[in-house]
């Protein structure tokens, strides 16, 4: 460039500045793992103590698990020296139906297959409407029906053949939906500033809280039958459902009253300037503010309530975890306890991993989540 001053030519060069490239080893994936994991000295000593610690134990197990394995139903597993998995694949059916009759299976496995859809479709906000509503009640009693038979030419099976995955999805499905509602209604009620409504749901509450859930499963089971009429008689899977809803229904109130309580009073006053009553200030303006603030804490109780359920089988239930032990009982199967628990934690994890990722996934929709 010539710039011109006084008479006299400035000349001046203009260069391009220089682009520098970072080098290879701090972009992309080799910059993530020298960043993260070998940072510092320390850094990458307990990287490669990790490192080591899963070559040494994650190798020898999936050598066990798959290499060494057997799969075949039928598979002599005592001359094999890795996992026993044909105890799944030999007795599945009594692990995840019990003692359901074998030849109409049919009928169990569409009745979860129609609830598994349910709960995927439910996921999404976007069919939270009155059809949806419509469609759980008339695929509830769908369910039932096939479960139960008796009607539309279907056989009549008793509720004392019902087991595995059935049994386990039946007592936590319903009891998880009848408790959350309950634990609300103790929620207000303990908040209530009518003494005895209050003074109900303190006792209720902190003496529920107070016992064990094995407890309540006894007194169900044992003590409850003595005080009904002489001929009259609740089968044992109610009494354990109600005793699960009543469990979990006191510690779910006392997270909606933590909701309750880290509401601003401000939405009070704004609710009585608008002239709403306690009914509609609660169910317009409180209630869903606290509801989704206490979503995470929430779902760790029904997640806990949902393992808990497993808790049945002191009572002579053959849920799933009772139906795997039946099958352990074999002495065919004895000393492979290990292959039928693994599996057994398997079906655990997916459930309760579904319910804790639509928790991640309600937050983030409602803006609740940090992230």
């Amino acid at each position: 460039m010539v710039f011109q001053s006084n008479g006299m030519e400035l000349q001046t060069t203009h260069k391009d500045p220089i682009t520098v490239k970072p080098p290879l080893a701090s972009v992309g994936a080799l910059g993530w793992i020298r960043k993260n994991l070998f940072s510092s000295p320390l850094n990458t000593l307990l990287t490669l103590f990790i490192l080591s610690m899963v070559w040494f134990s994650i190798l020898p197990f999936l050598k066990w698990a798959i290499i060494d394995s057997s799969w075949l139903p039928g598979a002599n597993c005592r001359e094999s020296s890795g996992a026993c998995w044909s105890i799944i694949s030999s007795n599945y059916k009594m692990i995840l139906f019990g003692f359901y009759p074998q030849d109409i299976l049919w009928r169990p496995i569409t009745a979860i297959a129609l609830l598994i859809a349910l709960l995927f479709i439910s996921r999404n906000r976007k069919f939270w409407n009155e059809f949806l509503g419509y469609a759980w009640v008339i695929s509830l009693v769908i369910m039932g029906i096939l479960l139960k038979g008796g009607l539309f030419g279907l056989e009549t099976v008793d509720i004392e053949k019902w087991g595995g995955i059935i049994l386990t999805l039946l007592l936590s499905v319903f009891g998880l939906t009848a408790a959350y509602p309950l634990g609300v209604i103790l929620a207000l009620g303990r908040q209530s500033r009518m003494p005895m409504i209050k003074s109900f749901c303190i006792f209720y509450i902190e003496f529920i809280r107070g016992v064990p859930l094995i407890s309540l499963l006894f007194m169900s089971s044992v003590v409850f039958p003595l005080f009904l009429p002489e001929g009259f008689s609740f089968h044992a899977v109610l009494r354990a459902q109600v005793a699960i809803i009543m469990f979990t229904a006191a510690y779910i109130a006392e997270v909606v009253r933590g909701g309750l309580q880290g509401m601003n009073k401000g939405q009070y006053e704004a609710a009585d300037s608008l002239g709403l009553n306690y009914a509609q200030t609660m169910r317009l303006v409180i209630l869903p503010q606290a509801l989704k603030i206490v979503i995470p804490p929430s779902v760790s109780v029904l997640i806990s309530a949902f393992k808990d359920t497993s808790l049945v089988v002191i009572i002579g239930l053959y849920d799933l975890l009772k139906t795997t032990k039946a099958t352990l009982s074999e002495p065919r199967w004895m000393g492979f306890s290990a292959e039928a628990y693994i599996f057994l934690a398997l079906v655990y994890f997916m459930c309760c991993f579904f319910m804790s990722s639509y928790s991640r996934k309600l937050e983030k929709e409602l803006n609740t989540s940090l992230e």
